[in-house]
């Protein structure tokens, strides 16, 4: 899922192609996109675009006459830029903006139509969209203090509750984890004042790096690539693969169709977090350190014994 630098340099290529220009014509492939109908896609048009902004990890884009345009990508939702309007569509095609610049189209990878567009009019319906999270690059330690520590939840939910902050998903937390050193699933009002502190400093650092990161590839271009997989993450999506501080292969944890990466030297003292479906199953089995894990690894990979004599 498109996360806070992801959808920063969205919101910049836009503003490039599309600011103070007037939105031609909408057109709706999916009739699983759209989910208002007020109002209407055809009252839209012909309204020049005013604003752009990141609400959360959505989208928005304002015409004129208060009328916004509120996408919310979900997990394979993504944006491409076509310098010329689209005639035919494909089946992965949601929608396409046309404007006298271009087209920006809207996809969907894979048979479930999760991404969404909302066409709402005035400020107060397009309040109704925010999740209320606070700005992490924006905010100070004290504010994040105490609204990140308001409830007791594991770091990995509190970094991903887009209540709490906003714009944070399954790839950037695991990376702000590995540099603030602090385990996934250590709990939010445990924590102590330097842990906290640590953690602000990550969340900041992380994000601006992998912004510039970012804005440094495009040269000026369109993301048309965007992943939640990118070279240079220090565990998220590096099962198995070298900790870049330490060597030791990351570990990960699954659960409700969601995971976890981490390192455990550097995040959790060695300890081996316990993945639920394995850890169920093992039970006692279940191994407790990177040295018992490795063990057991070994003895199930070495070839067997010959016959005595």
């Amino acid at each position: 899922m498109p996360e806070l630098p992801d959808i920063v340099v969205y919101l910049e290529s836009l503003q490039a192609r599309i600011f103070h220009q007037r939105l031609e014509q909408i057109r709706i492939a999916s009739p699983f996109l759209l989910r208002t109908v007020t109002p209407r896609p055809e009252e839209v048009e012909d309204r020049q675009v005013v604003g752009l902004c990141r609400m959360g990890k959505r989208v928005v884009i304002e015409l004129e006459g208060a009328v916004f345009l509120v996408f919310h990508l979900m997990i394979a939702g993504r944006f491409h830029w076509k310098e010329k309007r689209m005639r035919t569509w494909r089946k992965s095609d949601l929608a396409a903006l046309d404007f006298s610049t271009g087209s920006l189209l809207l996809t969907e990878s894979g048979s479930k139509k999760r991404a969404s567009l909302h066409l709402v009019k005035g400020k107060d319906a397009l309040a109704k969209h925010d999740p209320g999270g606070i700005e992490p690059l924006n905010v100070d330690f004290d504010t994040f203090r105490q609204r990140f520590t308001l409830e007791n939840h594991t770091l990995k939910r509190s970094l991903t509750d887009p209540r709490i902050l906003s714009g944070i998903g399954n790839a950037y937390s695991d990376e702000i984890l590995h540099r603030a050193q602090l385990s996934p699933l250590a709990l939010s009002q445990k924590l102590k004042e330097g842990e906290v502190r640590r953690l602000y400093l990550a969340v900041r650092e992380t994000l601006e790096y992998w912004l510039n990161k970012l804005r440094d590839e495009l040269q000026g271009g369109f993301p048309e690539r965007v992943s939640a997989f990118r070279e240079g993450m220090a565990v998220h999506g590096r099962f198995r693969k070298p900790c870049p501080r330490c060597g030791a292969p990351v570990q990960r944890i699954v659960y409700v169709g969601n995971e976890a990466n981490y390192c455990s030297p550097c995040q959790t003292r060695g300890k081996l977090l316990a993945d639920r479906a394995l850890s169920r199953l093992l039970k006692q089995d279940w191994p407790r350190t990177l040295e018992e894990q490795e063990s057991r690894r070994a003895s199930l990979t070495a070839e067997p014994a010959g016959p005595a004599g």
